[in-house]
């Protein structure tokens, strides 16, 4: 597991989309892997900008998000179809044909979970998948509890991750206790895993993702075991780290880090 320190929130979001933009220019065909969130918006911007500067050609890039809401249609303005395109597929040169998000409105969820699976694995696998991190550590809806081997499902959602998004909807009440999420498992199918972690609210959940034991009350301490993970965060999230110093070394003084010091 790599794990980079930046001075910011925004210098976090630069630095994640630097990463996927690199390796989009290095493989155009590239399948990627893709969030939403508050904490990915930042992302997509920089993103966006990359494209608009010919800095980045999205036009052969195949993409998977990792979750949507049971019952909400793609064009519902809280479901992650919508988040999608106003925040990244609209804003760049992609073929929305080769975007794929879970349907929310399927008639048989299991029938659509195994085909959301099928579909990465007739691709050949994810290049990279962009993850962030909930407050009880979940990635995507893969909540307390959730096995490691666990493929796209539906997820019943904790309270707490309720609470955390509820005030999204009118009203909020309205929330969806349900939504379709790609495995821990599926996720750490991925080539590489990016985990963006920011603020300080993610500092203690951050440090157990990296440093605390391994345990599937918190999905994301898998990426301990993924051979190329990468965790970038700002300061604030970095904070309660026991080894900061150590990783600002190691990026410091790491040729492979050479070109994005």
């Amino acid at each position: 597991m790599d794990v980079v320190i930046c001075r910011t929130q925004a210098d976090a979001e630069a630095f994640a989309a630097r990463i996927i933009a690199d390796a989009i220019n290095a493989k155009p065909e590239f399948k990627l892997g893709l969030a939403t969130g508050a904490t990915m918006e930042g992302v997509y911007a920089v993103l966006s900008q990359m494209n608009k500067d010919g800095k980045v050609d999205f036009s052969q890039v195949r993409s998977w998000n990792l979750d949507e809401y049971v019952g909400l249609a793609p064009d519902h303005d809280q479901s992650y179809h919508y988040f999608m395109n106003k925040h990244l597929f609209s804003n760049i040169n992609i073929d929305k044909r080769n975007t794929h998000l879970p349907d929310g409105l399927a008639s048989d969820e299991e029938m659509e979970a195994a085909r959301y699976d099928a579909s990465i694995d007739e691709a050949g696998g994810l290049d990279l998948w962009l993850v962030g991190i909930g407050q009880t550590g979940h990635i995507g809806f893969n909540d307390p509890g959730t096995s490691f081997t666990s493929r796209t499902h539906v997820a019943y959602l904790t309270n707490t991750t309720y609470e955390q998004n509820k005030n999204y909807f009118t009203p909020p009440e309205s929330m969806p206790r349900r939504a379709f999420t790609a495995g821990v498992g599926t996720v750490m199918d991925a080539k590489r895993v990016l985990q963006l972690i920011t603020g300080k609210r993610k500092a203690a959940i951050a440090a157990a993702t990296i440093e605390g034991p391994v345990t599937a009350m918190i999905s994301s301490t898998a990426l301990q075991f993924h051979e190329n993970a990468l965790i970038v965060l700002d300061e604030d999230a970095a904070a309660d780290l026991k080894l900061k110093d150590f990783y600002k070394e190691v990026f410091e003084n790491d040729p492979k880090w050479a070109n994005y010091r």
